[in-house]
């Protein structure tokens, strides 16, 4: 068995749903305190968070990932336990094990093979890990980075071993993610008789054309590395779940994705133009994910293709595309970010699984990047 594949089955075997760790850390820090980092557990709330660093030169790379993984669902309905690591044509079966463990284990023993290679590297290596990645996300890596800066802490790039192929490993890098907005919005109206609506105020009608429009409306026209922002309705609520009565007030839930052309405030100031022109009266509440970030063409990001082309031979697209991530946290500090993981296939499924084999390849792309990194040629 693999140094990787055995590490990924001793992390999936701990059952850390967020923002529980149960131990995956300290296992983790364990092997790195045996090459000379300098172990710093940063816990914050009930989120466990790991910061990890072997030397205090520039420049620094950060690998970064998360422990917490998504509830596992119904246990019949997976075909061997979810936290008992399990092996099968090829695959290995556990909850966690593509989003991330099997990305921190190769984190992990990538860097033990390179620096019994390079023993004394240029610059310095860091390992920021987090319970809080599928959770809320207040507690961890943000808060980590906070602590980081205000000591005068600067990474220079970090790689984050986020799920991030699709048809083959290595075959999509993401070098940024779009930023995301949250929206509750509350129309109020009067009760009253269906067949009396003279004398009541149908909030829903008020809302239709309002919600409508927020629909069709054209944000922005996106740009060389993000799709045009989107907006999606997540839910809508109103009624008193009688047939005859015609409700006092709906809500909706909705969300932006949306590009580095316009900003949260923008988006904001443009929902309340198309509000207000309703005449409705309404409340709304606004949670903002994160903004988006980007990592231009440059250092990190050719290092990272030029892992995968060398491990794999994959050429690698980039992307900016899927949820949100702690990219988000990390970027504007000032580091270059990118996210480069195994197949997402299986991702908070039933039966979510990594090929074993491409923990091992995943392995070699992590170290051949610390390599051209940290002693370039």
């Amino acid at each position: 068995m693999s140094d990787t594949l055995e590490l990924c089955k001793l992390l999936i075997a701990r059952p850390s749903v967020t923002p529980d760790d149960a131990g995956c850390q300290a296992l983790i820090a364990a092997r790195l305190k045996a090459l000379g980092f300098q172990i710093e557990s940063m816990p914050f709330g009930a989120v466990s968070n790991l910061w990890a660093r072997r030397g205090n030169a520039e420049p620094l790379l950060v690998l970064a990932g998360h422990t917490d993984v998504v509830p596992p669902g119904p246990r019949a309905e997976w075909d061997s336990h979810p936290f008992e690591p399990t092996q099968r044509d090829g695959l290995l079966f556990g909850r966690g094990a593509a989003d991330m463990k099997g990305s921190l284990a190769a984190m992990v023993t990538a860097t033990e093979r390179y620096l019994k290679a390079h023993p004394d590297p240029r610059g310095s290596i860091g390992f920021l890990i987090t319970s809080d990645e599928e959770g809320p996300a207040t507690d961890g890596t943000v808060k980590v980075i906070d602590a980081l800066t205000s000591r005068g802490v600067h990474i220079d790039w970090a790689v984050i071993g986020e799920p991030t192929s699709t048809e083959r490993l290595g075959d999509v890098i993401k070098n940024g993610r779009r930023g995301s907005l949250n929206a509750a919005l509350k129309v109020r109206g009067i009760q009253g008789h269906v067949a009396y609506p003279a004398l009541a105020d149908n909030p829903i009608h008020r809302a239709i054309p309002a919600l409508g429009e927020l629909c069709h409306h054209l944000w922005d026209q996106g740009n060389e590395f993000f799709p045009p922002t989107t907006f999606q309705i997540s839910n809508i609520h109103g009624g008193t779940g009688a047939e005859n009565v015609i409700p006092g007030e709906v809500e909706v839930l909705f969300n932006f994705r949306y590009s580095t052309e316009t900003d949260a405030e923008q988006l904001q100031r443009q929902v309340h133009q198309i509000l207000d022109r309703q005449q409705m009266d309404y409340d709304i509440a606004w949670t903002h994910s994160g903004a988006p970030f980007v990592t231009p063409l440059g250092e990190l990001v050719d290092t990272a293709r030029q892992a995968v082309r060398a491990v794999t031979g994959v050429d690698s697209s980039l992307s900016t595309a899927g949820g949100t991530s702690d990219g988000r946290f990390i970027a504007p500090s000032g580091a270059q970010v990118v996210e480069l993981g195994p197949v997402n296939a299986t991702i908070h499924k039933v039966n979510e699984c990594v090929s074993t084999a491409d923990l091992d390849t995943l392995s070699r792309i992590y170290e051949h990047m610390l390599t051209q990194l940290l002693n370039p040629t």
